[in-house]
């Protein structure tokens, strides 16, 4: 047998030849890489750079189930009553100040009208003067006072009697009490004599008080006479003679001698003394008690002596009285406090954001 051909060789070319061959290896394929956040990324095609990563939801928002409009009405809700609150502060301060007003026109000091020309030129027709209502519980009245009072019970006319029906008394007697309305005439003077004086004219073209001549140029009309001579007229008790500055021009206790009173108007009847002028502009100034009736002869009595050193006394409270504020003040105040208020607002809205 030919070497090499035996069949128990255990080399077996022909088994060799006829057995399979291995598959050949294969690329592995490529791994997915995973991507960041909630989901894996798909795979990245080659020489592609990447992008940055997709920026993940907020919670606090996609979580709330609310949109924009549900804020925009919260913060609606909000203002609201930061509004009516607002409005309400100011209804306040100008309800207190009119409140304040009337209470201040009805006792302490009213605005008033010069009507006629009887006490040019110290006020002229339509200039505005303040009538201070509370100076005369601090002291008495002066000679030389530019005095308000009212005609009843002594020059008229009369206020008419009082309504029947209580209610509409009781809405009248209101309604005079605040300065809102009123039934009496009222006139406005220069107080010459007090009660217990002597006046008279003329004694060297003079009026006189008490035998003492008074020198009334600094505010006589120009061209008046002080007077028309009269006979000495003795003013009683309780009672003033009142003359106006435009004696050529004035109805006053002169031509009221068949009245009550003998001319002369009642004491519980004057409501102020005229202290200052206030409109027009170009008029605004004060008005002084004149120096002659600062002459000490004209104290000389008893009873004139106790009436200097009240009104010693009373130059000190009218100078606090004139001080107060008036009504004008009172409404600027309510004026005034609608931007401070709005300011405040804004203030504590900025602070709450």
């Amino acid at each position: 047998m030919p070497g090499g051909q035996a069949t128990g060789d255990p080399f077996d070319p022909g088994r060799l030849a006829s057995s399979s061959a291995p598959p050949p290896r294969q690329a592995p394929a490529p791994q997915s890489r995973a991507g960041r956040g909630r989901h894996a990324a798909g795979p990245r095609p080659r020489n592609q750079v990447p992008g940055p990563a997709a920026p993940e939801p907020d919670p606090a928002v996609e979580d709330s189930g609310q949109d924009a409009g549900d804020f925009d009405d919260a913060e609606t809700a909000v203002k609201r009553p930061r509004e009516k609150h607002f409005w309400r502060e100011v209804l306040t301060i100008i309800a207190a100040a009119a409140v304040l007003t009337l209470v201040v026109k009805a006792y302490v000091v009213q605005v008033y009208k010069i009507p006629s020309a009887s006490m040019e030129n110290t006020l002229l027709v339509g200039d505005r003067i303040l009538v201070n209502k509370l100076i005369y519980r601090f002291r008495g009245i002066d000679r030389g006072d530019i005095v308000v009072f009212s005609g009843q019970d002594s020059w008229g006319p009369d206020a008419p009697p009082p309504s029947s029906d209580p209610v509409l008394r009781l809405w009248d007697d209101v309604l005079s009490d605040i300065g809102l309305q009123s039934s009496q005439t009222y006139y406005i003077k220069r107080v010459i004599g007090l009660p217990g004086d002597r006046v008279a004219c003329c004694t060297d073209g003079k009026v006189t008080v008490n035998g003492v001549p008074l020198t009334e140029t600094s505010y006589l009309y120009p061209g008046d006479a002080p007077s028309f001579p009269f006979k000495t007229v003795t003013v009683p008790a309780g009672h003033l003679w009142v003359m106006g500055d435009h004696r050529g021009d004035s109805a006053d206790s002169r031509y009221h001698t068949s009245d009550p009173g003998g001319g002369a108007i009642p004491v519980s009847e004057v409501v102020g003394r005229a202290f200052l002028i206030i409109w027009p502009p170009s008029q605004i100034t004060d008005l002084p008690i004149p120096s002659t009736f600062n002459q000490a002869a004209l104290h000389a009595g008893a009873a004139g002596a106790a009436l200097a050193g009240v009104g010693t006394v009373g130059t000190t409270a009218l100078s606090a009285v004139a001080a107060a504020p008036v009504a004008g003040v009172a409404v600027g105040t309510g004026v005034l406090s609608a931007p401070l208020l709005l300011l405040r607002r804004r203030r504590e809205r900025r602070s709450a954001k």
